[in-house]
């Protein structure tokens, strides 16, 4: 029997699709378990230099599965409960964090934890029938797996405010309006297009493309100071790929790089 996701391998791209198309790949704590496995060996894994990251049948993920919530919430203790769910949310932090690129394929829904799992990679890609919202607030929640962090750093406090307070449920030309989608394309063509974006990304100078991630995150909470001192320190290690040499070579001979990702 498939488990909660599906993984794949295919020229430095890892593909991870959640797999629970029967609740929508609403997160479970089985899901939240093997998102952050699969990520972590990503992180560790030097033949994977990309990461694209989609829901199955068609639907990104609706958030966390609220019935399965429903059914456990005598057992648990307070303490147990925020336990467990810190515990699932740092797949937000895992992806985010990863030296690696991270598209996500948005289709269907990307609502509550979805969406900020969605928000958490480097890029997002999404049909244009996918409907995104926050949710949280229409359901009794105050927002989890960085959600409020990340719709923060990207929009600022004001928009970030509106989306979670009055959650509305945006289209996906709204959400690109917004920044909050890298690009929208028809449905029949989210596939291909988040694929070849990703797979685009898996075939450049991986070494690099960790830093400068490294570099963004930084300046979301670093003194300019240190993030100059990082910046300084990663583009000298960038300096000394193989990556670096060989565009150097292909910028002298007029031809495009062909990175081995080191």
């Amino acid at each position: 029997m498939p488990g909660t996701i599906l993984q794949s391998l295919d020229r430095g791209l890892l593909t991870i699709t959640m797999n629970r198309p029967e609740r929508r790949n609403a997160i479970n704590a089985e899901m939240s378990a093997d998102l952050i496995e699969a990520v972590r060996r990503a992180a560790d894994d030097t033949e994977v230099r990309a990461v694209l990251l989609r829901g199955a049948n068609g639907t990104f993920c609706v958030g966390g599965d609220v019935k399965s919530m429903a059914e456990n919430r005598s057992e648990l203790t307070y303490e147990v409960k925020r336990a467990n769910l810190r515990k699932g949310m740092e797949i937000s932090r895992l992806l985010h964090e990863l030296p690696k690129p991270v598209v996500a394929q948005i289709d269907g829904a990307a609502a509550g934890a979805g969406l900020s799992i969605a928000l958490s990679c480097d890029l997002r890609v999404a049909g244009a029938s996918a409907k995104i919202t926050t949710a949280f607030a229409k359901v009794g929640f105050s927002g989890d797996y960085g959600g409020t962090y990340f719709l923060t750093q990207m929009l600022g406090s004001a928009k970030a405010r509106e989306l979670y307070l009055m959650s509305p449920v945006l289209t996906a030309q709204e959400a690109l309006a917004l920044g909050m989608v890298t690009k929208v394309v028809p449905d029949a063509e989210v596939a291909d297009a988040a694929t070849t974006l990703a797979m685009s990304l898996a075939q450049g100078p991986t070494v690099t493309l960790g830093y400068i991630k490294r570099n963004i995150n930084n300046a979301e909470h670093l003194s300019l100071e240190a993030c100059f001192d990082a910046e300084a320190a990663h583009h000298t290690r960038c300096g000394e790929t193989a990556d670096h040499l060989e565009a150097a070579k292909a910028f002298m001979e007029k031809r495009s790089a062909v990175f081995k990702g080191r």
